[in-house]
């Protein structure tokens, strides 16, 4: 429903929106510390309206993005996000834990605060462009009933994306497979190579630097002219970072390590093209449904791959998960390459086989017919 909003409203104003519900939610919750009268429901509650208010962000300034940006520079662009991303996942827990050591809570709220304020500072004198809008006759103009049915005609979208159903079961696939070895290697750190919170601490930083190396190449390389094989190789690399952290005898640490690293490089190289693929291909007044069923499929994949590999790591160990992971990842990675449709998805037309990829405009922008449209 977000992402038919931002393709509804002006993307500048769901951003400051955004912002500021942020803000009046950080607030409550630097008010309720300062006065000691902070319960954990309440919390919960403050991050949850925090997290509603950033969920619009992402569909946002992405979909933003392909409007204010050449479309030979998005795979760039994107590998960019993934490199900030990577500085954030390094800087942010020490910087966090700094933090915590030296202010009190409400004082670290204010920063939180700040950092959205400069936000909305920013917005004010940055114009974002918003999509030229058809005219449609075949549905009311507001409601719930033309919200709905926004959010229907961006799922038959998708559907009817030559290979983009085959994508979207790749992208999850990775996500459940890939979830748990990045987010439960503290597991990992503990029970197979007797580790503590230094070798924790050596496991994160791994990843993140190769998010921060991976996107920086994308960055300067761009990728191949196919954005799929580019995000399959990513799905290969990350595939074999798994299963040789699987692996890794227990006085191996380090091979776990330099493993997590090339996990870490291929994420960029995974996820960018696929967001840059969606940013080239599809229709600027859909990008924001399409981006954010991207993203709900896989924030929703997550914590259920976890649920389930959570009894795993204490049944049979963590390496089962890893090496089984790593093992089906690889065949996932190569039936990606064996199917065309899925290799030659948002290919430019050059190098497409005949009907493989439908639809596609001469500018790279894919044309909606009215009937796709229609509620």
């Amino acid at each position: 429903f977000m992402g038919a909003l931002v393709d509804r409203w002006s993307r500048r104003a769901v951003l400051l929106a955004s912002h500021g519900v942020i803000i009046l939610s950080l607030l409550c919750l630097g008010y309720l510390f300062w006065a000691d009268a902070a319960s954990l429901g309440v919390v919960y509650l403050i991050i949850l309206v925090r997290a509603c208010g950033k969920s619009f962000q992402m569909p946002a300034i992405l979909a933003s993005t392909a409007l204010m940006v050449p479309q030979k520079h998005l795979s760039r662009i994107a590998g960019l996000n993934q490199m900030l991303q990577g500085l954030v996942l390094v800087a942010s827990p020490a910087l966090g834990a700094v933090l915590v050591h030296v202010l009190a809570l409400p004082a670290i709220v204010a920063i939180d605060i700040t950092g959205a304020l400069l936000a909305i500072t920013v917005l004010i004198f940055v114009a974002l462009p918003n999509p030229l809008r058809r005219a449609r006759t075949d549905a009311p103009s507001s409601g719930s009933r033309s919200l709905w049915g926004d959010v229907r005609a961006g799922m038959r979208y998708v559907w009817s994306w030559h290979g983009a159903p085959e994508m979207l079961g790749i992208s999850a696939a990775m996500n459940f497979l890939s979830s748990p070895a990045f987010m439960l290697t503290s597991i990992l750190v503990i029970r197979r190579f007797g580790g503590a919170e230094r070798e924790f601490g050596l496991i994160g930083a791994a990843v993140g630097a190769g998010m921060i190396c991976g996107g920086m190449g994308l960055s300067f390389w761009g990728g191949f002219r196919r954005p799929m094989q580019t995000s399959l190789v990513g799905i290969i690399g990350m595939a074999g970072a798994i299963l040789v952290a699987g692996l890794a005898p227990a006085s191996a640490f380090w091979l776990a390590v330099g493993s997590m690293f090339i996990g870490g490089l291929m994420m960029p190289v995974c996820m960018a093209p696929i967001q840059a693929l969606v940013q080239k291909s599809v229709d600027s007044t859909m990008q924001g449904r399409v981006l954010a069923l991207l993203d709900s499929i896989s924030t929703a994949i997550a914590p259920l791959s976890v649920a389930i590999a959570g009894p795993v790591f204490d049944a049979a160990g963590p390496q089962v998960w890893y090496i089984g992971a790593g093992v089906l990842a690889l065949f996932i990675g190569g039936l990606g390459f064996a199917t065309p449709r899925v290799l030659n998805l948002g290919a430019p037309r050059s190098i497409e086989e005949d009907g493989a990829v439908g639809g596609v405009a001469g500018d790279g922008q894919r044309e909606i017919s009215p009937q796709r449209l229609s509620v």
